[in-house]
């Protein structure tokens, strides 16, 4: 029987947090012209002979950190969501889930849909503002699958929803119930995203401007400030600024003393937001003096998470089902 389907895709992870895993993970990731706009003939030999010789076990290390008995936490909680969000819109639909870069791959994941009857496919990167490193690369990646089939599904894309008023809903339920749980009140709330270099800024990439719009509409939600940040700077290019890092540290002698990160460019908490401002971040404020610092999860598969993707799916399967 003909059948609609949604196919949730994240970003990608190691499928070990070992050397050999996050070297494979990497060299995919790594090799995307989306991602590095540098030419292949001057990147991969820069990408071959310096960083996957040396990076990958650094960053192996950075991922056994958080790395769960279920396995990745991006994979853990993409899945969870996946899960939930089918529970909630019941069998009507088929919901599956997929990684751009590792496993379980974009193409494996509509063979699997489409072998379980679906001809309807609502591709839904989960990305909240638009990036070409992204939410193009994915969608990227679904047609260039669909290139290999004689038969192919209808395909449907979610927009980015920086401003929708669910996406600030769920933002702000979420930030406020972990505001309600602490044990103090923070000078600050910070919210992080990951960076880009500001050179896809001057070529017209809107996602600065959308983190910032997120960021605005936060803050009116919650009643209060929410400063913007750039994360997960790499190589020697100038990126979006203010870095987290940097701002991290500067903060006590600014006198903040106490700080929230919230990190709500990201859909699931991952390496980037478990290693990277959960553990290194609150290092850094911690050593400049700060005597306070949380990290808030991401949406995760929370109920927030479940009632904004309900939303934003049914809106888009509007004449599907």
């Amino acid at each position: 029987m003909s059948k609609v389907g949604i196919l949730l895709i994240n970003l990608g992870t190691p499928d070990a947090p070992d050397a050999g895993s996050v070297r494979r993970y990497l060299r995919e990731f790594l090799s995307d012209p989306r991602v590095v706009e540098i030419p292949q003939l001057i990147w991969q030999p820069i990408l071959r002979g310096a960083i996957l010789p040396t990076r990958p076990r650094k960053s192996a290390h950075a991922y056994a950190q958080v790395w769960t008995d279920e396995g990745s936490p991006l994979a853990v909680f993409t899945r969870a969501a996946a899960e939930a969000l089918q529970a909630r819109m019941g069998q009507e639909l088929i919901i599956d889930w997929a990684m751009r870069y590792g496993n379980p791959s974009i193409a494996s994941r509509i063979d699997a849909m489409m072998a379980r009857g679906c001809d309807r496919i609502l591709v839904a990167p989960l990305y909240p503002q638009y990036c070409a490193a992204t939410t193009a690369t994915a969608l990227d990646a679904v047609f260039a699958a669909l290139q290999q089939r004689r038969v192919q599904p209808a395909i449907r894309t979610l927009p980015p929803y920086f401003d929708d008023p669910a996406y600030i809903e769920a933002l702000r339920a979420s930030t406020q119930r972990q505001l309600d749980t602490l044990d103090f009140a923070p000078d600050l709330l910070l919210a992080s995203f990951h960076g880009m270099p500001e050179r896809t800024r001057i070529l017209g990439d809107p996602y600065y401007d959308q983190a910032q719009e997120t960021a605005r509409l936060l803050s009116i939600a919650l009643d209060r400030e929410v400063r913007v940040t750039f994360q997960s700077r790499f190589g020697r290019a100038k990126w979006l600024e203010p870095a987290t890092d940097i701002v991290l540290k500067q903060m006590p002698a600014r006198g903040v003393q106490k700080i929230v990160v919230l990190t709500p460019g990201f859909a699931a908490d991952c390496l980037e937001t478990l290693e990277e401002i959960a553990i290194r971040g609150k290092q850094d404020f911690i050593a400049a003096g700060g005597q306070f610092f949380a990290h808030f999860s991401c949406l995760n598969g929370s109920e927030e998470a479940i009632n904004l993707y309900q939303i934003l799916n049914r809106r888009e399967l509007a004449g599907w089902i």
